[in-house]
């Protein structure tokens, strides 16, 4: 009997959701593939220099111009499943907090847009994102 290991190349993301007291949650409009013009939880890829956690405070800003303090970042897990990003297999670390209503955005980065949509009327979200932020706000109830 002969055995073979085949390993496939893992990506590290971190997404995150920001509520409002209001139940509002930031979204940005995807400007590339995979789902360019699509919504989604602002979030990318974990730097070689960073931990997720650094890489979610540093995506927020760059994506929404939002600041969030890591201390302020809630981890509320991290998801895994194959085929849920269809570039490969990505793992990502999704981290959870609340800001002030009226809180100002800026798209940039990657971003198209940025945007506060209400949690009753969302629109179709990318990849698993709606998964990730059900968990959110289950985690805030």
């Amino acid at each position: 009997m002969t055995y073979t290991e085949t390993f496939e190349t893992i990506r590290l993301t971190a997404d995150i959701v920001i509520v409002t007291p209001d139940r509002h949650v930031l979204l940005i409009e995807r400007g590339w593939d995979p789902y360019e013009g699509h919504w989604a939880l602002p979030g990318g890829h974990v730097d070689p220099s960073e931990d997720a956690l650094d890489a979610a405070v540093r995506e927020l800003v760059e994506e929404t111009g939002v600041r969030v303090a890591a201390d302020d970042l809630r981890e509320i897990g991290a998801w895994h499943s194959p085929g849920r990003d269809p570039r490969g297999r990505y793992v990502t670390v999704a981290y959870l907090a609340i800001v002030p209503t009226g809180t100002p955005l800026v798209a940039g980065d990657d971003a198209r847009k940025a945007q506060w949509w209400p949690l009753d009327a969302l629109p179709p979200l990318a990849f698993d994102h709606a998964d990730i932020l059900g968990a959110a706000v289950e985690a805030t109830s």
